[in-house]
């Protein structure tokens, strides 16, 4: 009867000692929106502490995170400029290439991901070019990667398809190779469910569908194993790290795939997670530091390598 697991427990000394789980500064990533123009910042109703910004501003918010130790972000474009297309998404001149470069000449060292999807870019919200009523999965595919080129060419180090386009990483990766970008990574949103916790982020990216759903392309959310199919297409077409989006909900589906991958593996804490949390705080009605702490602490332990997180910033202030 010598098993007093009690000792270990005792002091928060050795309860950090002997902790299985720990969460590091350089765990986190810190999603950014940016929009055109100057000296705009324009908060989030449900996504309190959240803004948007014009890249002028968006330079001194990153400076602030640098200075936290935060060592790397990604970026969202919600541009004023919709079409059917997709036209101006291939453009150097386009919002996010043109952040892109500004970012890295002040911050060289500074870790870029970006995100590579057409919604916020189309006048009808989807993700892919219209065939009618349906979304046109081959179509779309030379358009997100015209999209990804761009972004390799204008200094980003990952990009970061969430379209979930069939066959999109495989796109991708042929199309930065063949132009001497090989050394780009992709980040793949490998398993993205069709989930209701991404409400919030419509009203952010202004990307929120004219009509239908995106059931048809993203996951069902009562699925693991197509999860693991998904994940191990995208690996095999040369996805460098893959997530799981969004998080809390799926932290069944971040353990299998832990179990049966070998790449780096990404967890999404998305908007509607964020906002539940930032609502029950407000209210007085749990802590909100012990809630989140708990939270990412719970998406390590199941798998993650890497958390994309709004409190991203909140947390290396509270480590």
């Amino acid at each position: 009867m010598n098993n007093r697991y009690r000792r270990l427990r005792k002091t928060p000394a050795v309860r950090r000692l002997v902790r299985e789980t720990k969460l590091d500064p350089q765990d986190f990533i810190q999603p950014f929106f940016i929009v055109d123009g100057k000296n705009k910042l324009e908060p989030l109703e449900s996504m309190p502490g959240i803004n948007r910004y014009s890249v002028d501003l968006l330079l001194k918010e990153i400076e602030s995170y640098v200075k936290l130790g935060g060592s790397c972000g990604l970026f969202f474009g919600v541009s004023a400029k919709k079409d059917l297309k997709g036209i101006h998404v291939s453009s150097d001149d386009g919002l996010i290439s043109k952040a892109v470069r500004l970012i890295k000449k002040n911050f060289p060292n500074f870790v870029i991901i970006t995100d590579v999807c057409l919604c916020a870019y189309l006048n009808h919200g989807h993700c892919g070019i219209l065939a009618g009523n349906k979304i046109d999965n081959d179509t779309t595919l030379p358009v997100l990667s015209r999209m990804a080129l761009a972004h390799a060419r204008a200094g980003a180090d990952f990009v970061a398809p969430s379209d979930m386009m069939d066959f999109r990483v495989g796109h991708i990766r042929e199309t930065l190779d063949k132009n001497n970008f090989k050394d780009a990574g992709i980040i793949s949103y490998a398993v993205k469910y069709a989930s209701a916790f991404y409400g919030p982020f419509r009203e952010a990216a202004q990307s929120a569908p004219d009509f239908g759903d995106r059931k048809s392309y993203q996951m069902d959310y009562g699925n693991i194993r197509e999860a693991v199919k998904e994940a191990k297409q995208d690996i095999g077409e040369g996805a460098d790290i893959i997530m799981v989006k969004p998080a809390i909900a799926y932290l069944d589906v971040i353990a299998r795939l832990r179990q049966e991958t070998n790449v780096p593996i990404a967890a999404f804490q998305v908007s509607g997670e964020y906002a539940m949390i930032k609502a029950a705080a407000q209210k007085k009605w749990i802590d909100e530091k012990k809630i989140v702490m708990e939270s990412l602490t719970a998406m390590k332990r199941a798998g993650a390598d890497i958390i994309f997180t709004y409190y991203a910033k909140d947390v290396l202030k509270w480590l």
